[in-house]
C-alpha cells in the first residue's frame, strides 16, 4: 500500500526535475574531477537516465527506486561505495523507510544488495576482505541508517497524528464524562429526595391516621385528618412516580450524611405512630464509623424498610435488629401482617436501588416475604481506613515504546557500523604496512636475480591498490608486482614495481611517484640513483 501524501515523496514534475539535478550533480562532478575511474560518455549518460527513472518511481514505488540506485552503485564500484551515486543511494534508502509501511520488502532489498555486492567482489577482486568491509560499511551507513531514519520520520509523523487524534478523543470523553457525572449527581439527589421525603410523608400519614382515630375528635376534624392521611399517601405515590424515574440500578449510596443515627431514626418512626421496636432490648453492637459510607448505607436501608412497612403494611408490628462484627454490620427489618389496607406497590425500585448500593459496597442484600409479613436484611462490610495499596505503575505510553524501539534500532546499526569501520581501518592499516618495500632494500635489487633470492627482502603482501594508470608500460611477457615505498596511511605514496619474466627472474624495476607529487621522496630518489648506477 503506497502513501500518496505529497510531503512524503517527490511531488510534481518540477520538484522531480530539481531532485534529479541535485542527485546527478555528484555523478557529473566526480567524473570531471577525476574522483572515479574514467568512464565512457555513454556510461555517464546511462547513469543519468537511470537516476531520472529512479526519481520518477520514488513517489509510489520506493523499493524499485532503491533497487535502481543500488544497481548504479554496484556498477560503479563492487563495494557499492562511490562518490557519483552514493548520495542518490542514501536518498532512495531514506525514501524507502519513509514510504514503505512494512519492513519486510525493505529488508529483502537491503539483503539482496549486500548479496549481489559480495558476489561481484568475489568474482572480480583479488583481495576481497577490504572490499567486503567497505561494502558492509556502505550498507550500514549509506543504506540501513538512512532507511531507519526514514522509518523513524514516518513513525514520528504517524505518532504525532495519532497523538492529536487521541487528545481530541480524550477531550470528547472528558466532556461526556462530565456530562454523565452531572446527570448521575442529579439522579443521586433525586433518589435521596425520594427516600427522605417519602419517609417523611409516610410518617406524616401515620400521624394523620392516629389523629383520625383519636377519641373526642369532632367528625369534621376526623374527616380532615382522613383527608390529610390520603393526601400524604397520594403525595408519596406522586413523588415516587416523578422522581423515581431518575433512579439508576447501579446508583451508589448518597454522599450526604444521614444526619441522624439508627436509634434516632427508629425513635422518630415510633413517635409518628409506627409500631416499631428493637429486637430483644436492642443489644449493643459494634457501630460503624459515624458519618462513614457503611453508617450512611445502613441508615438508608433502615429508612427504606420502615417506609415500605408504613405504606404497604399499616398497623403491622415492625422489629429492627442490628448485629455487628469486626468485619461488618447486619441490619434486619421484619414486619408482620398488615391490619389495614396498604398502598399498592409501584414496582419496588427502592429495594432494587438498595440491592445495587449494598452489593456495590461488597455486602449482601435480601428482601422477600417472611411468614405472614416481609423482611429486609442487609449486610454492610466495615470500611477499613488503613494505608491504601500502592497504585500500580502507569503503563508505558505506546508512543514512548515506539520511539524507544526506533532509537534502539538506530543505535544498534550505528554501533555495528562503528565496529565494522574500526575493523576495516585495522585491516587497511595491516595490509598497507605489510606491503612496504623499504628504499634501502629496493636499491640493491638487480635485474636477472631469481625471485627465490629476492623473497627474503620482499614484503608479505603486495600493494592493495597499485597505481597502474601512472606506471610506464611493463616489458612484454612479464608479471609485475607493486610495493609501497612508505607506510604512511591515507596519503598517496611512491610505489616500487618489480616485473619478472617467464623464468621468474627480475626483468625490470621502476619507481612510480605518488599521485599529485612533483618529485620523489628522498629515500625513493636515492634508490633510483642507486639503481641507475
Amino acid at each position: 500500500m503506497s502513501d500518496h501524501r505529497p510531503e512524503a515523496g517527490f511531488g510534481g514534475v518540477g520538484r522531480g526535475v530539481v531532485v534529479w539535478a541535485v542527485l546527478a550533480l555528484p555523478a557529473l562532478a566526480a567524473d570531471r574531477l577525476g574522483m572515479n575511474e574514467p568512464r565512457a560518455l555513454w556510461q555517464q549518460l546511462a547513469g543519468l537516465g537511470v537516476l531520472a527513472v529512479a526519481v520518477a518511481l520514488a513517489r509510489r514505488w520506493a523499493l524499485a527506486a532503491f533497487a535502481l540506485g543500488a544497481g548504479l552503485g554496484l556498477s560503479a564500484a563492487p563495494a557499492l561505495f562511490s562518490v557519483s551515486y552514493g548520495p542518490a543511494l542514501a536518498t532512495f534508502a531514506l525514501l524507502l523507510g519513509l514510504r514503505a509501511p512494512r519492513a519486510h520488502a525493505a529488508v529483502a532489498g537491503l539483503t539482496g544488495t549486500g548479496v549481489l555486492g559480495a558476489a561481484r567482489i568475489a568474482l572480480t577482486w583479488a583481495d576481497p576482505v577490504p572490499e567486503v568491509l567497505v561494502l558492509t560499511g556502505t550498507l550500514l551507513f549509506g543504506c540501513v541508517l538512512p532507511w531507519l531514519a526514514g522509518r523513524y520520520w514516518r513513525q514520528s509523523r504517524a505518532l504525532a497524528e495519532a497523538g492529536w487524534l487521541r487528545a481530541a478523543r480524550l477531550e470528547d470523553g472528558q466532556r461526556h464524562a462530565e456530562e454523565r457525572a452531572r446527570l448521575r449527581e442529579r439522579a443521586r439527589i433525586a433518589q435521596d429526595m425520594h427516600d427522605s421525603l417519602g419517609h417523611e410523608l409516610s410518617l406524616l400519614a401515620l400521624r394523620a391516621a392516629a389523629l383520625q382515630v383519636a377519641p373526642g375528635l369532632a367528625d369534621g376534624h376526623r374527616a380532615a385528618a382522613a383527608d390529610l392521611r390520603a393526601a400524604a399517601a397520594d403525595a408519596t405515590d406522586h413523588l415516587h412516580r416523578i422522581i423515581g424515574v431518575l433512579r439508576e440500578d447501579d446508583e451508589p449510596a448518597p454522599l450526604a450524611p444521614a444526619g441522624e443515627s439508627l436509634d434516632e431514626l427508629v425513635a422518630r418512626a415510633a413517635e409518628s405512630g409506627l409500631p416499631v421496636r428493637w429486637e430483644d432490648g436492642h443489644p449493643a453492637a459494634p457501630a460503624p464509623e459515624p458519618g462513614g459510607p457503611a453508617e450512611r448505607l445502613l441508615h438508608r436501608t433502615l429508612r427504606e424498610a420502615l417506609t415500605n412497612a408504613a405504606r404497604h403494611a399499616p398497623g403491622a408490628p415492625v422489629v429492627v435488629a442490628v448485629t455487628g462484627r469486626a468485619s461488618g454490620t447486619t441490619v434486619t427489618v421484619t414486619n408482620g401482617a398488615a391490619t389495614g389496607p396498604g398502598a399498592p406497590s409501584a414496582g419496588g425500585t427502592g429495594l432494587l436501588g438498595l440491592r445495587a448500593a449494598v452489593t456495590s459496597a461488597g455486602g449482601g442484600f435480601e428482601a422477600g416475604p417472611h411468614g405472614k409479613g416481609f423482611r429486609v436484611r442487609a449486610y454492610v462490610p466495615a470500611q477499613r481506613t488503613g494505608a491504601r495499596a500502592p497504585a500500580p505503575p502507569a503503563p508505558t505510553a505506546p508512543f514512548t515504546r515506539a520511539r524507544r524501539r526506533v532509537a534502539l534500532g538506530l543505535g544498534a546499526a550505528a554501533g555495528a557500523g562503528l565496529v565494522l569501520v574500526g575493523a576495516a581501518f585495522g585491516w587497511y592499516a595491516y595490509t598497507e604496512t605489510h606491503a612496504v618495500l623499504a628504499p634501502s632494500a629496493y636499491a640493491p635489487l638487480r635485474p636477472g636475480t631469481p625471485y627465490g633470492d629476492l623473497a627474503a627482502v620482499l614484503p608479505d603482501r603486495e600493494a592493495h591498490d597499485p597505481p597502474t594508470d601512472r606506471a610506464p608500460a611493463p616489458p612484454a611477457g612479464t608479471d609485475c608486482h607493486y610495493y609501497r615505498a612508505s607506510g604512511e596511511l591515507f596519503v598517496s605514496v611512491d610505489h616500487f614495481r618489480l616485473c619478472f619474466d617467464g623464468r621468474n627472474r627480475l626483468a625490470a624495476k621502476d619507481v612510480v611517484p605518488g599521485a599529485g607529487r612533483t618529485g620523489e621522496a628522498p629515500g625513493t630518489r636515492a634508490a633510483r640513483e642507486e639503481t641507475a648506477r
